[in-house]
Formats: C-alpha cells, sequence, structure tokens
C-alpha cells in the first residue's frame, strides 16, 4: 500500500519510459507496418501498398534468403562454439594461482573492449594476400607454399570472420565464468580432493554446477549478437566472395538500401527478431529448470 505522499514508482520511471518509446518503439511499430507493404525507401508510406503475408512468404521461399540464413546459422554455431570452448578453458586457467595472474586477467579484456570495426580492419589486414602477417607466418614455417586470400576464397571466408569474432568475443564468455568461479566453494573441491577425485571428476561435480547458469546467459547473449551479425562481415567481405558470408542481417540491409524495398526488408528484419525470440524463449526455460524448486 502506497503510504500518503509518496512518490508512485511509475511516476519516477515515467521519463525513462517515454524515452524508451520514442527511441524503441516508434521504430519498431514502423517496421512491423512497413513489413505487411510494398514501400520503397524513396517513396516512403504514402506510396506504399497492402500486401499482407506476401513479404513473408516471399521470404520464407527465397532461395538467397534461405542461403544467408544458413550461412548466419553456420557462423553463430562455430563462433559461440568456439568462444564457449576457449572462454571456459581461459577461465579455468586464469582462477589458478600464479604469478602475473593480475596482469593475465587484465589482458583478457582488451580484445573484447577493441571496437568491432577496428577489430574487422585490423583482421583484414592479418589476411591481406599479399603482405599479411597470416601468409608470410605459413610460408615461411612451410605449412603453405604460397600465399593465399583467405577472405577471396568462399572455402575460406566464413571461417576466416568466425575466427576473428571469437578472437574478439571469448574474453566475455571467460569473464563471466571467472566471476562465476570466484563464488566456488573451496571446502568442497577439498573434499573432492579427499577423496581421491581428478580434475575432470572435481569439474563435473564441483566446478560445472557453478558456472552453469551464468555460462548459460554468456552462450544466449552471444547467440542473439551472432545471429544479428553485420559490422565485422560488412567491414571484413561485404559479404563476398560470391554471397559466401552474407547473412540475414547482411541481407536486410541490401534489401533496405541498396535495392531501396524497405517493405520487405522490414520482413526480412522481423523474421531475424522472431528467431532471436525463439532463442530467449528457449533460454528462459532452461533457466527456470535449473533454479531449485
Amino acid at each position: 500500500m502506497q503510504r500518503p505522499g509518496s512518490i508512485s514508482p511509475w511516476r519516477l520511471l515515467a521519463p525513462m519510459l517515454a524515452i524508451v518509446a520514442a527511441v524503441v518503439g516508434y521504430p519498431v511499430v514502423q517496421t512491423i507496418a512497413l513489413a505487411f507493404t510494398d514501400a520503397r525507401l524513396l517513396g516512403g508510406l504514402g506510396s506504399a501498398h497492402w500486401v499482407g503475408l506476401d513479404n513473408f512468404v516471399y521470404a520464407l521461399t527465397d532461395a538467397n534468403f534461405l542461403s544467408a540464413t544458413g550461412h548466419t546459422l553456420y557462423f553463430a554455431i562455430l563462433s559461440v562454439g568456439f568462444e564457449t570452448l576457449f572462454g571456459v578453458l581461459v577461465a579455468l586457467l586464469l582462477n589458478e594461482k600464479f604469478r602475473g595472474r593480475t596482469v593475465c586477467r587484465a589482458l583478457l579484456v582488451l580484445p573484447w573492449a577493441l571496437p568491432t570495426i577496428v577489430n574487422a580492419i585490423m583482421w583484414r589486414l592479418i589476411y591481406q594476400p599479399d603482405f599479411g602477417v597470416l601468409n608470410a607466418v605459413l610460408t615461411q614455417t612451410g605449412v603453405l607454399s604460397g600465399y593465399r586470400s583467405w577472405l577471396g576464397d568462399p572455402d575460406s571466408a566464413m571461417n576466416a570472420v568466425v575466427l576473428a569474432d571469437v578472437w574478439k568475443n571469448y574474453p566475455l564468455v571467460a569473464l563471466i565464468v571467472l566471476a562465476a568461479l570466484q563464488n566456488a566453494p573451496a571446502d568442497l573441491y577439498e573434499a573432492a580432493r579427499l577423496d581421491g577425485a581428478g580434475a575432470f571428476r572435481r569439474f563435473q561435480v564441483v566446478t560445472w554446477p557453478v558456472i552453469a547458469p551464468p555460462l548459460l546467459v554468456a552462450i544466449v547473449l552471444r547467440s542473439i549478437e551472432a545471429l544479428k551479425v553485420f559490422d565485422i562481415v560488412y567491414v571484413m567481405t561485404r559479404g563476398g566472395p560470391a554471397s559466401a558470408t552474407k547473412t540475414m542481417s547482411f541481407f536486410v540491409y541490401e534489401e533496405s538500401f541498396r535495392f531501396l524495398r524497405v517493405g520487405s526488408g522490414a520482413s526480412y528484419a522481423l523474421i531475424v527478431v522472431l528467431i532471436c525470440m525463439v532463442l530467449v524463449t528457449v533460454y528462459m526455460r532452461l533457466l527456470r529448470q535449473g533454479q531449485p524448486a
């Protein structure tokens, strides 16, 4: 019951809600409205005609969009998988006591703190076919007989982008897991050692229950970002070569701003949002299942 003279929480939240409604709400509503029309970027809503579900039917039968969806899923599975693996391993390593641990923990933040555009440009230079560091190292060590165009080959371009994304984002997973490890009860580790449990058994019985919930959060956050990936692809490959790295978000960008079909572009964007919403729903169910009754 609200006390006399006290301020309603909704009055305190009103300015924030107004800003969110203006910055987020209006664009979302307009995107939903555009998705059911044949609006073009230069024509505006005044020249748009209602087409119903035609944009969505076309999107789900468009071979190019389905191909971009496959590329996106491939990128998300590979990048999130390796980020999770490397993040957990690095977190376990940095949780051990060794000289220089504090410095290593500080350096771990650097790749993640680097702006995505800067990271993409850096890796594009590393992959450069004529003077890139990667080609120089591999040829001088005898791994390759000649320089290779990593971003110009459809067979290696997406994997090259995945590597650049993993290098930047695995520290986020590592930091989340490392923070969880700080709450791991030391007495349980000691009891497991006294019982003769090996390193893997201690990880399975003690460590995993502690890091599983925050690790799930990290995986979902990274999965959503991976499904929406655009910037690193745009800078490194522009969706090429031969559309080998074209993702769903890049497809939305081309449809809306290159071909000026904002109606169909909005429908493609909503499909991406729906996929992310399904992922969030699955995450919420898994999180509830992991909580004690």
